[in-house]
């Protein structure tokens, strides 16, 4: 009965929200392409090549969650050589993402929307053996296709906040028969597992494995990449630099003003700004021209001719790749913004990260950083800077800090190696199979 009561209002819902989808579609560029598959149509072509064997459905959301498909599926593949992997992504980002890191075993496709009938196409073309979902996708005409199918169904990397746990007990009533389908949910800590079980999750198919996301293991660097573009830029890497990542409104201008600030004690600082939605990069460069900064976007590198100040990035899935030149990291979406964003992957690249007090998202990790000295968090335009301050003046703080994040990340050390062993087992007797 709540499933028909979905899938009557849901039509009525696409309307109402779908001008501000389009509208981010657009903005996000390239909106138009393979636009049907969203829709449950698929091309000929792609159909024969999904239906040449059961394929392991994956799904994720943007970039951050591609990445975490992508480790999963590499880990899966070690154990199980055969196995063939349908990713899909609901952004074009994280589309473009996917489609130029996946291997050859790997088939991208946009996520279809979560309608009955569209949701019937797409399981009879792509006939997946086995369903993983990345962090909190669970939508419930995909999970009762599933279940009716008697197709395992998994949730990876679970991600509950409270505040979204409170969200969800309101409407409990609703929810939990789609939680109950699940059958495994590799959460991250232990904590989480008591949030998933009061939503409705089956307490027996909770297993407790880390972050794959922090997961130090499968997180690879690579600096030739920013190297490269600063050396075209004529900046010098052993300079002090600050770098703001996955950066939200305000936060960029916060750290403009800061940063121009601080060119009187460190005349030779630079800073870097990684948006977390491209799109923002022309905006976030005009804004540093009034600054009276010098600015240049990493796409136009190569035509710099004068000195610069700042640099914004304007590229996708790289920003990993830009931590090992940074002094000091900011952790955007965490100051003027809720949820926070990542601060792993600037750990494993060894530098100091500071953030703000909206770390929602990654609240435990973040409580774990502060805890034991090994993150600032601050709450404040005024304590940002003198936090970067410190860690300008005092590079044994910056060792220390970073060397103490390390340790907390550790932790999770494994956990894509644990999540791929479980999900080998689901639909055995190790693991719920649906009843």
């Amino acid at each position: 009965m709540i499933r028909l009561i979905y899938n009557l209002l849901w039509p009525i819902g696409l309307l109402f929200f779908l001008p501000g989808y389009l509208v981010k579609m657009y903005r996000r560029g390239n909106y138009r392409y393979k636009f049907g598959q969203r829709l449950g149509i698929y091309d000929v072509e792609l159909r024969a090549r999904l239906g040449m064997q059961r394929s392991t459905w994956l799904h994720a959301v943007s970039v951050g969650e591609v990445m975490i498909a992508l480790k999963l599926a590499t880990a899966i593949k070690a154990l199980e050589p055969e196995a063939q992997f349908v990713l899909t992504t609901t952004t074009t980002t994280g589309f473009a993402f996917a489609s130029k890191n996946v291997a050859s075993w790997v088939e991208v496709l946009y996520t279809p929307l979560d309608f009955w009938p569209i949701m019937q196409r797409a399981f009879a073309a792509i006939q997946p053996a086995k369903i993983i979902l990345v962090e909190a996708e669970v939508w419930p005409n995909l999970a009762a296709a599933a279940h009716a199918r008697r197709i395992p169904l998994v949730l990876v990397n679970a991600r509950l906040s409270p505040r979204s746990e409170k969200r969800f007990q309101r409407f409990r009533f609703f929810v939990a028969p789609t939680f109950r389908l699940l059958d495994l949910v590799c959460v991250q800590e232990a904590a989480e597992a008591d949030r998933w079980t009061a939503i409705g999750v089956l307490r027996d198919r909770i297993r407790v494995v880390g972050s794959i996301k922090y997961d130090p293991e499968e997180i690879h660097v690579d600096k030739t990449v920013s190297e490269k573009v600063l050396t075209q830029c004529k900046i010098d890497t052993l300079r002090p630099i600050i770098l703001g990542g996955s950066t939200h409104a305000g936060e960029e201008e916060i750290l403009g003003k800061i940063f121009r600030e601080l060119r009187t004690e460190f005349g030779n600082i630079f800073l870097i700004i990684a948006p977390r939605h491209v799109e923002r990069a022309r905006e976030i460069y005009r804004a540093y021209r009034e600054l009276g900064l010098g600015v240049a976007l990493r796409s136009q590198s190569s035509n710099v001719n004068s000195p610069i100040d700042c640099l914004v990035l304007d590229s996708t899935g790289e920003l990993r790749d830009w931590y090992p030149v940074a002094t000091v990291v900011f952790v955007g979406k965490s100051l003027t913004a809720r949820g926070g964003q990542n601060p792993a992957e600037a750990i494993v690249a060894g530098k100091p990260v500071v953030f703000g007090l909206h770390m929602e998202n990654f609240a435990a990790f973040a409580r774990s950083l502060v805890e034991r000295a090994g993150a600032f968090q601050i709450s404040s335009a005024d304590e940002l800077k003198r936090a970067i301050v410190d860690l300008l003046r005092d590079a044994g703080l910056r060792q220390r800090l970073a060397e103490n994040a390390r340790e907390v990340l550790n932790s999770h050390r494994g956990a894509t190696a644990r999540t791929a062993a479980l999900i080998d087992l689901v639909g055995s007797s190790l693991i719920n199979p649906k009843g």
